[in-house]
């Protein structure tokens, strides 16, 4: 099973914070968009597909928070705040294809609070979508792995940076759960050293 390092918990979403690893495993509680978007600008949430799903998870707290029954008036502070969440992080495109989905949802709803609902169950959607295709990743990559393989990996690709198995670090973490002999040398990374702080740690707990 992947580690748990965002989850939602109806009316917030707790994520591990990956800026104190791996001197600490702290775990933090968010409650609106605002603080969805600071975590992944401040890099508590990090890798792409991660931020895609916390970027998912960000505007359903936001649509939560619009307190109104006008349809028009909550798809435009809606889009308020996809633009916030967008402007994060630039260059994920997994963060504006999660926007991109939540937006169609809101463009079909019938009104305003079963559009949140909507929102809510898209997101759980995505998160779950990303856990299955690491999982599937992770199983056919394995099947390169053999004994004695050594593997070296460059900044961090696991369960912190797709919320699911990882990628390249799924394929690791797989082989290994085979009981294949395998040797794994993690890069440095900088200027923030995932591989030696989140990949190594990773590798520990797998």
């Amino acid at each position: 099973m992947p580690m748990k390092t965002i989850e939602w918990l109806g009316n917030r979403v707790r994520i591990l914070d990956q800026t104190r690893l791996p001197q600490e495993e702290l775990y933090l509680e968010l409650n609106n968009y605002q603080a969805i978007a600071s975590a992944i600008a401040e890099l508590k949430i990090r890798g792409a597909p991660a931020i895609g799903v916390a970027g998912g998870y960000g505007v359903a707290l936001g649509a939560l928070e619009i307190e109104t029954k006008s349809r028009d008036e909550f798809l435009g502070r809606l889009r308020g705040i996809s633009q916030t969440l967008a402007a994060t992080r630039p260059t994920a495109k997994n963060l504006f294809r999660a926007i991109d989905r939540m937006e169609q949802v809101a463009a079909v709803g019938k009104d305003v609070e079963q559009t949140k609902r909507s929102l809510i169950d898209e997101a759980v959607k995505i998160h779950s979508e990303e856990v299955t295709a690491t999982k599937k990743l992770s199983q056919l990559g394995a099947e390169l792995i053999h004994d004695g393989f050594s593997i070296l990996t460059h900044c961090n690709a696991g369960s912190l940076a797709t919320t699911g198995y990882g990628t390249a670090m799924g394929v690791i973490k797989w082989a290994h759960e085979q009981s294949k002999k395998i040797k794994v040398f993690a890069t440095e990374t900088r200027p923030l050293l995932q591989g030696a702080r989140i990949t190594t740690w990773e590798l520990k707990k797998a």
